[in-house]
């Protein structure tokens, strides 16, 4: 009888010690599946991180605008494009011959359309006496400024591979992707995407000369 007793004191004994074991075992895997199930649930809920569109002037001549002022970028867009070029020293042969066509009132009065604007560097690369003949021709000056124009407002996403129709009835293509754009397959847009009151600006680095 003494040893019976004794052996159920033992089981008893051995019960008791094992109990917390298997409790605190019990707890951890449930707190360690809990901490999985919330990393998983914070995992799922984290938001996918968006492109964002591009919405500011990009590429390398954007440095030369001024900082400040009418010719600034927040200058030029309270003023109509044909003003707003003239406020940029980087474009003041464009804006001659706007002048010598007759173009002023037609530029600024337009809405949301899009002007790829030669730098006087893009002038420069025409030969003298073909330029001189250039400006002294009205129809076909104006023929060249109006083949600049497109009658939208176009973004840097439109350009990746455009085609489009001029405001002087002639095509005018781009291609490209993020701030590096080709216009005509001859043109670079150097400062791309500014704003004016009534239009879109692509600076450019080539007169586009449109077939006769």
């Amino acid at each position: 009888m003494k040893t019976r007793h004794l052996r159920r004191i033992a089981v008893t004994v051995s019960a008791a010690a094992l109990l917390p074991l298997a409790l605190t075992a019990c707890s951890s895997d449930s707190d360690t599946s809990a901490s999985d199930s919330g990393a998983d649930k914070a995992a799922s809920s984290a938001p996918a991180k968006e492109t964002k569109p591009m919405d500011e002037p990009f590429g390398p001549g954007c440095a030369t605008v001024p900082k400040e002022g009418a010719g600034s970028f927040a200058g030029m867009a309270q003023d109509p494009v044909a003003t707003a070029a003239s406020n940029n020293p980087a474009l003041s042969t464009l804006v001659a011959a706007v002048k010598q066509a007759g173009l002023v009132d037609t530029l600024n009065s337009a809405e949301n359309i899009t002007v790829f604007a030669p730098t006087n560097d893009a002038f420069a690369k025409i030969p003298k006496a073909d330029l001189d003949k250039l400006l002294a021709d009205k129809a076909q000056l104006t023929k060249v400024l109006t083949a600049h124009v497109v009658g939208q407002k176009l973004t840097p996403a439109q350009l990746e591979k455009g085609s489009f129709d001029t405001l002087a009835k002639t095509k005018l293509t781009t291609s490209g992707s993020g701030t590096s754009y080709t216009v005509n397959d001859s043109s670079k847009v150097v400062c791309g995407n500014v704003p004016t009151a009534n239009a879109t600006v692509y600076i450019v680095d080539t007169v586009l000369m449109p077939a006769s």
